[in-house]
């Protein structure tokens, strides 16, 4: 069954709201490493809209768990995470006007630039992931650049599964095409991540893909911690990722 990497940002959407000290996103990461998370994710974007560099410094320093560093492909970036060293560091689109990320990475188009940047980290002992369509093109100028793990956009599943249900053609034949690229990223020697509008009713169908490695969840946890807190809200994500009784969970 998958790990779970919790997307923390959106904590600190809710402080620059107000530009002020709370909700501290390091008290939410300890939080969500009480309610079992394999990892935490944070997307230092170049408008500081929510997470900002102190808070991915703090975190390096306190979390026990891994760090998955989002950025885009810029040299402020670049410099950035190699200063701080989290153990991955994954390549994402970026744009100012976006509400949230829209689409994965061109890899193939932008292969020649990148793989400069993923042989930085590299030797820095930085894991490298890009965040790309469900596409093989993808997939394979991914492994020619040599990244470590592909994260699969899921996106287009999650729209699919909220507008037309579990068991429509479009939504099963989008999670077949997610399964099917995620074979070919392990058969390329990547591992395979998966992430984007998960939430707590289209998860478990996505979990159940064999091979896949890692699960990133942000915004929909926050938003259950809103009612339940986010130790419990964590709690209950993980069991729907590895398929433990939810039960559990709330004794």
């Amino acid at each position: 069954m998958p790990k779970l990497s919790v997307n923390i940002d959106h904590v600190a959407t809710i402080r620059q709201a107000r530009r002020t000290w709370e909700p501290d996103p390091i008290l939410a990461a300890r939080e969500v490493e009480l309610g079992g998370a394999d990892g935490i994710t944070v997307h230092l974007r170049e408008d500081r809209r929510h997470i900002q560099d102190s808070d991915v410094e703090q975190l390096r320093k306190v979390v026990t768990v891994p760090l998955n560093f989002e950025m885009a492909a810029t040299e402020e970036m670049v410099a950035f995470a190699l200063r701080i060293r989290p153990q991955t560091a994954m390549l994402v689109p970026e744009g100012r006007r976006e509400i949230t990320t829209e689409g994965g990475l061109d890899v193939a188009m932008l292969g020649d630039s990148l793989r400069r940047i993923v042989g930085q980290l590299s030797q820095a002992g930085i894991a490298s992931s890009v965040f790309i369509d469900a596409d093989p093109r993808q997939v394979e100028a991914a492994a020619n650049i040599g990244v470590a793990i592909c994260e699969v956009h899921t996106g287009p599943y999650s729209h699919l599964f909220h507008e037309e249900g579990s068991q429509s053609a479009r939504t099963r034949a989008e999670l077949d095409r997610v399964a099917q690229v995620g074979l070919i990223i392990q058969s390329a020697g990547m591992r395979f991540n998966a992430g984007h509008a998960l939430n707590y009713e289209n998860v478990a169908a996505l979990a159940a893909i064999p091979g896949l490695w890692e699960l990133h969840v942000g915004h929909s946890i926050v938003s259950r911690a809103v009612f339940v807190g986010i130790r419990t809200a964590v709690a209950e994500m993980r069991a729907l990722c590895t398929g433990s009784s939810l039960s559990a969970v709330s004794q």
